[in-house]
Formats: structure tokens, C-alpha cells, sequence
């Protein structure tokens, strides 16, 4: 298992819909992720920066980052594109973070 974590970016105001949303996502969505290998799936708030930190278990090599093609992820992110800074194609802007230290 491979731990991995990327940072995104929320739109001021916009905190209380995006946690709606996450309670509310979709069970396709959630089937899709752990198909894939993504468990342990958490994303983290700065609220002074409105910075996501999300950080995921994966164990087939990718991430949920990774699955850009798939419909239902279009969707999402199409779903998303209004309350978090995107991409052109509606992916979420996305940067990876490398991992510095780690205590088991």
C-alpha cells in the first residue's frame, strides 16, 4: 500500500457545500475509488488559505487522480468545477505533496 497525499484549492465561501457534497458523494463514485485500489481517503481544510490537503491509501499504483477518463469522475469534477479552482477539462488543480516524514 502506497500512502500519497496532493493539495487543491476551494473557493472562498464555499466550505459548508463542500462538505455537503463529500456526505452526499455518490455511490457510484465511492465504488469507482475503491475499485481502483483508493482507500483511506481523507481531505483536510486550511481554512485560512482555503487549501485542500487530501491524502489516500492506494494499491494499484494509482490514484484517484489518476482516473480523469472515467465518466463518473468527469462528472464530478464537472460537479465540483463551481466551488474549487480547475483545470480547463474541470480537473481539480492539483499538486502533489512529497512525503518528508512518516512515524509508523
Amino acid at each position: 500500500m502506497a500512502k500519497i497525499a496532493f493539495k487543491m484549492q476551494l473557493k472562498p465561501g464555499c466550505k459548508s457545500i463542500y462538505e455537503q457534497r463529500h456526505a452526499e458523494i455518490w455511490p457510484e463514485l465511492k465504488l469507482l475509488l475503491k475499485e481502483a485500489g483508493v482507500s483511506d481517503y481523507s481531505i483536510f481544510l486550511d481554512e485560512s488559505t482555503n487549501t485542500l490537503f487530501a491524502v489516500q491509501e492506494q494499491s494499484s499504483g494509482q490514484s484517484s487522480q489518476h482516473l480523469g477518463s472515467h465518466p463518473i469522475v468527469q462528472r464530478w469534477w464537472q460537479y465540483m468545477a463551481d466551488i474549487m479552482e480547475t483545470n480547463p477539462d474541470n480537473s481539480p488543480v492539483s499538486q502533489p505533496l512529497a512525503q518528508v516524514f512518516y512515524m509508523p
